[in-house]
């Protein structure tokens, strides 16, 4: 079996944001692998909410491939956000145009 690299190892700090109707997290700031699948933040929030369906989307820009590698999106918004010191990833229950990407 392949080491795995030590970019994959580390760990990202996830800031949690809720949008909508979605209820508000008790703690919103949550550190995950950068090897495990963004599909692991999306099954932690529904059990957290106890909700099975659920939006979740990257800096309010895209909704992710449950597949995608959480490293390889931080390494992406760096690139692309280079100014940005923190991370939001934005839930909803709904994904029409009434999510209101201004809310805290």
């Amino acid at each position: 079996m392949a080491a795995e690299s030590p970019s994959s190892v580390r760990k990202v700090v996830v800031h949690l944001r809720a949008t909508g109707d979605a209820p508000i997290l008790k703690q919103a700031k949550f550190k995950i692998l950068g090897s495990d699948k963004f599909a692991k933040v999306i099954d932690f929030l529904r059990r957290q909410l106890h909700r099975d369906t659920l939006f979740v989307y990257v800096n309010s820009a895209f909704s992710p491939n449950p597949d995608e590698l959480v490293i390889d999106l931080y390494n992406k918004l760096t690139s692309y956000f280079e100014a940005a010191r923190k991370y939001y990833w934005w839930y909803s229950e709904d994904s029409d145009g009434d999510i209101d990407w201004n809310s805290s």
